[in-house]
């Protein structure tokens, strides 16, 4: 299969420090796929040897089936938003859309046409004619951003794309995303914002310390760090509900949250047979439900657990 991205035991290391260490990843055409990890990680370093904007010291690069190193003309099939925001302040915003459109091969009449329909689009239409430098810094990340869309990559490359955006300028970007999906377009960003990751990405990648802790699709992720927990709840509470909630053959902790229960099941209890119990008592059952922990907490859990077997041992005081 001829994958978006595929990185192979990927390093890149400087005096003193790896930012990334021995990173493979696989991703499919056609999805959003989030490179997620605490400041520092080495998502940007990452993101920038893919790109070919920095060298990789190891490993392999496919970028669309291609190694950029040995042919950076597979880049003009990509569009790259970087991190450090980068737009020439003097020139007025329809020319400085219009010169990015023109390096990637866009015909000027089209790329003219095609900037006015994403200034529109993006609610800048009023300022096409306004010098970069007196426009906002979240109307100037927009403006890249349709430098970065305007050509119709098939993959984008997006480096913490929401940060500084304005509640409404993210919805407005998160919608052009999942546009770009369903288009068939390849969509990787990477970012620490957890909630948007769970609410936009198919498939994530968790690094820290420059090396993957986790990776996959985010539903199988969720579900298999799923444990023994269940979300209970009757119609109305009864003595015969707080009777079984209260059986430690059945449970090791039990929590009231709301109209409901939180509880553990026991080692040797059996979800199946707990449902048939559950819909014995004299009140209808209208959720029995596992919890799954969010994305949050399993970044916290993984990351947290990577950084503590990733950090060096402290050096053995001998007191005398």
């Amino acid at each position: 299969m001829n994958h978006a991205l595929v990185l192979d035991r990927v390093a890149k290391h400087y005096a003193g420090h790896t930012a990334v260490d021995d990173l493979s990843l696989v991703v499919p055409r056609g999805l959003i796929y989030g490179i997620l990890g605490p400041n520092g990680a080495g998502k940007s370093t990452t993101i920038r040897m893919v790109m070919n904007i920095i060298a990789r010291d190891s490993g392999h690069v496919s970028l669309l089936g291609v190694d950029p190193e040995r042919d950076r003309t597979v880049l003009r099939r990509v569009g790259y938003l970087p991190e450090e925001r980068g737009l020439y302040k003097k020139m007025r915003v329809i020319d400085v859309i219009v010169f990015f459109a023109r390096l990637k091969g866009v015909p000027r009449a089209e790329a003219r046409r095609g900037a006015d329909e994403w200034l529109e689009r993006m609610g800048l239409a009023e300022w096409r004619a306004s010098k970069v430098d007196t426009l906002s810094k979240g109307m100037q990340q927009k403006v890249q951003f349709i430098a970065t869309v305007l050509h119709s990559p098939e993959l984008l490359i997006l480096d913490e794309p929401f940060s500084g955006l304005d509640p409404v300028n993210q919805e407005v970007l998160q919608d052009t995303v999942l546009e770009a999906r369903a288009e068939g377009r390849t969509v990787i960003f990477s970012t620490h914002n957890m909630p948007q990751a769970e609410q936009l990405c198919d498939q994530v990648c968790i690094i820290a310390e420059g090396r993957k802790v986790l990776d996959g699709d985010i539903r199988r992720i969720r579900r298999e760090a799923a444990g023994r927990t269940y979300r209970i709840e009757w119609e109305e509470p009864s003595p015969a509900t707080d009777r079984l909630m209260g059986d430690s053959r059945w449970f090791t902790r039990v929590e009231r949250r709301g109209d409901g229960w939180e509880a553990d099941l026991a080692p040797a209890a059996d979800p199946r047979d707990l449902l048939t119990a559950l819909n014995t008592v004299d009140v209808p059952l209208i959720g029995f439900v596992r919890v799954e922990p969010s994305l949050h907490d399993i970044f916290v859990e993984r990351v947290g657990r990577a950084s503590v077997a990733h950090r060096r041992p402290e050096r053995e005081v001998t007191h005398v």
